[in-house]
């Protein structure tokens, strides 16, 4: 690199996995208390670990190569006997290979975090550490896919050209309202659990935490006037969650960056909006966010930071609920949201109690999933990690600012994979391999 601060001058090049483990924390405090920058400093230090240890994903063997007869057995002659039988009975791959423990995270680099259309390559490190949680958390294999392509069509194409190797496709930070046909086609056209994480993951620790802040404030879901900022995949995608689970949609208020959506608005609508929009706001209420917030019992925001002021919140019900997930700075900051009333708060930062992190979903969800060699992910399914999700908070432990569990709980995972894998035989996509052909 050339300009500015150097990796070495962040970690010492010399000996990776020492300096790191060493120097991070103090490297971390230097800079915060030189910048007061939190965030300053994780990109120093992410960009640091990236450097040094060439991304954060390798693959590795589950055995060791140390003879000939090793080799035999791993790879040719003997590798020919499971070929054989997986070439009888394509289901076998599910016993002989590693598709059973394995997810293709899948981008097209359309809709990357907060940055947008960076493109695949800049996608990569994304994929990576998405790959990482899953391994860490869940004990999956998962492998990066960038595609560079952008055109529906071809996205659709590739995946079930790679289908074969993965037991299940997360699809990852492709951006609206493509990523909804996408979904949606490969669901129907692959017998592989298929989920967009930006959509279903978002909504369902959305929902476990609304599970669990409504047992605080005492409330009904359907009888909840909700609001809800950014209509991307994941804003669509909590509606219709909200929905399935019993929201009233006429108590429902959308807003997008054009305003309210109403039926008969030309400006910024796509299909989808339009499917929203006949459902929701009978009364055609027109404007920015600030006129939807009146009376509002739940603000769920996944738009933009600093849009909702102190006076919007005020004018909510009483015990108002509020899911700011704008990322790094939310649609209203916490202390900012308390002291205009709000009861309970939640963010998709880490630094602030309750945050609404998609890693509480996704691992869980895809282990419970490959663990029945299951042909679909279904609306029972992801139900059911939400559920599974918000009872890993005990009743005793409920609090305004403990509403969902820490992203590094351990008891997550088991709990929503469990009830996942319950679901999916419920709902008859579970796989019953025939052991007596293998």
């Amino acid at each position: 690199m050339s300009g500015g601060t150097r990796i070495k001058d962040i970690h010492s090049v010399s000996d990776p996995e020492t300096s790191l483990e060493k120097n991070s924390g103090m490297d971390a405090g230097k800079y915060q208390e030189k910048g007061n920058d939190t965030h300053i400093s994780l990109y120093k230090e992410s960009l640091a670990i990236h450097r040094q240890l060439g991304g954060v994903l390798e693959v590795a063997s589950k055995i060791h190569l140390r003879t000939i007869h090793d080799l035999s057995v791993a790879y040719t002659p003997g590798v020919a006997e499971p070929c054989r039988k997986i070439s009888e009975d394509p289901e076998l791959a599910y016993l002989y290979t590693l598709k059973r423990n394995t997810i293709a995270v899948v981008t097209d680099g359309s809709a990357v975090l907060g940055l947008g259309n960076i493109g695949p390559h800049a996608a990569l490190p994304v994929m990576e550490g998405k790959a990482i949680i899953f391994k860490e958390f869940a004990g999956i294999d998962a492998f990066p896919i960038c595609l560079d392509t952008q055109e529906t069509e071809e996205v659709i194409k590739a995946v079930k050209y790679l289908a074969p190797a993965f037991g299940g496709i997360n699809l990852e930070d492709i951006s609206a309202p493509r990523c909804f046909e996408i979904e949606s086609r490969l669901r129907e056209e692959l017998e592989l659990p298929v989920m967009h994480d930006d959509q279903h993951g978002t909504a369902i620790v959305v929902f476990a935490g609304l599970i669990n802040a409504l047992k605080i404030v005492n409330k009904e879901l359907n009888e909840l006037k909700i609001v809800i900022s950014g209509l991307g995949a994941a804003g669509v995608a909590i509606f219709r969650f909200l929905v399935r689970a019993g929201a009233n949609p006429a108590k429902i208020l959308t807003c997008d960056s054009k305003g309210l959506v109403y039926q008969g608005r030309k400006d910024g609508m796509n299909s989808v909006k339009e499917e929203i929009a006949r459902l929701t706001n009978p009364g055609k209420l027109k404007g920015g966010l600030e006129k939807a917030f009146p009376g509002a019992d739940l603000f769920i925001g996944v738009s933009v930071g600093g849009i909702v002021t102190e006076d919007m919140v005020r004018s909510m019900a009483k015990d108002a609920i509020i899911m700011a997930m704008a990322n790094p700075i939310p649609e209203i900051m916490p202390d900012a949201a308390k002291r205009a009333g709000a009861r309970i708060i939640a963010t998709g930062r880490s630094d602030f109690p309750n945050q609404l992190n998609n890693c509480l979903s996704f691992p869980g969800v895809f282990k419970g999933a490959l663990s029945t060699c299951a042909r679909k992910i279904t609306p029972e399914m992801e139900m059911a990690a939400a559920h599974a999700l918000a009872d890993v908070v005990k009743v005793s432990e409920l609090s305004e600012d403990y509403i969902i569990p820490h992203p590094l709980d351990r008891r997550v995972v088991p709990a929503v994979a469990k009830a996942v894998a319950d679901a999916s035989l419920e709902s008859c996509v579970a796989r019953e391999i025939d052991e007596y052909k293998a």
